[in-house]
């Protein structure tokens, strides 16, 4: 195993040792609030990071069983997170819990042994080690932010972040794909404010359009948790102020994301078909 991949898994470990923490106490009635993404309970965002992640597991373990499925789906991918929900709806929350954590450590396990190089298939194009567990590690901070809402905590923002923000930079290209207009063809220079101080920084120095601010509110645009009016995040440029209107890091069709000041639109953050973007 990589360095790389060895850092990204421990990262995703991290995560979700985190979002499990706030779970591990919950009561049932806590399990059924409702999060900010409409008609999903936290129970919801939790079986689905349980089932994506065994299917995860089954793409890396059992490739064509897995293939033979999504040509099955065909059209009903785009439905999928939806019937996942539905289905496990009534599941008791103390099972919930047991299956995530097991799915999400059978992930980290088998994806530790993979060779770097490996494409794993997916519900569009295959993706690489690294494309795979990032995904994972924004799956699970995306969904666990609902859940923090949806309960009336915070979290401290955490280096982890970099990875998310980074996916959210990589997809400016699909952001515009998704709903409809041409690829930018502009560069955009981004630099956020790190968790604990210090720049990250995407995109050439000398590009006039730009976006800033801090790292956390970033990621809250780019997976859709925040509509970027609730945030400190600036925008010079028209090609910057167009993409934080439309920022979606995660696949499937275009979303139109949360309305301002905590309202919320059909936007469940979908991990199905990632970009075409690669790491």
């Amino acid at each position: 195993m990589s360095a790389d991949i060895a850092a990204l898994l421990a990262d995703l470990a991290a995560e979700s040792a985190e979002l499990d923490e706030v779970l591990e106490d919950l009561d049932d009635a806590a399990w059924q609030r409702a999060t900010p993404a409409v008609g999903w309970t936290v129970r919801d965002q939790v079986t689905h990071l349980a089932w994506f992640d065994h299917a995860a597991v089954t793409a890396a373990r059992d490739p064509s069983t897995f293939r033979a499925e999504v040509d099955r789906l065909g059209t009903g991918i785009d439905g999928l997170a939806d019937r996942v929900a539905l289905d496990h709806a009534t599941m008791p929350p103390r099972d919930v819990l047991v299956w995530a954590r097991t799915a999400r450590r059978e992930f980290l396990d088998v994806y530790a042994e993979l060779p770097p190089d490996t494409r794993v298939p997916w519900y569009g194009p295959p993706m690489s080690v690294a494309s795979s567990v990032t995904a994972r590690l924004m799956e699970t901070w995306a969904h666990g932010q609902d859940v923090i809402d949806a309960l009336g905590l915070s979290r401290r923002p955490t280096a982890r972040l970099r990875h998310i923000a980074h996916l959210g930079v990589r997809t400016l290209g699909w952001s515009f794909q998704v709903h409809g207009h041409p690829t930018p063809d502009s560069p955009v220079r981004v630099e956020l404010t790190a968790p604990g101080g210090g720049t990250w920084g995407w995109g050439p120095d000398g590009a006039t359009e730009r976006v800033t601010g801090p790292a956390e509110d970033f990621c809250l645009v780019v997976t859709q948790r925040r509509h970027r009016a609730d945030t400190a995040l600036t925008a010079t440029g028209p090609l910057a102020e167009a993409w934080l209107g439309l920022a979606q890091a995660f696949a499937g069709p275009p979303s139109p994301g949360r309305s301002p000041s905590g309202g919320a639109a059909d936007s469940t953050g979908d991990d199905l078909r990632r970009p075409r973007q690669e790491f």
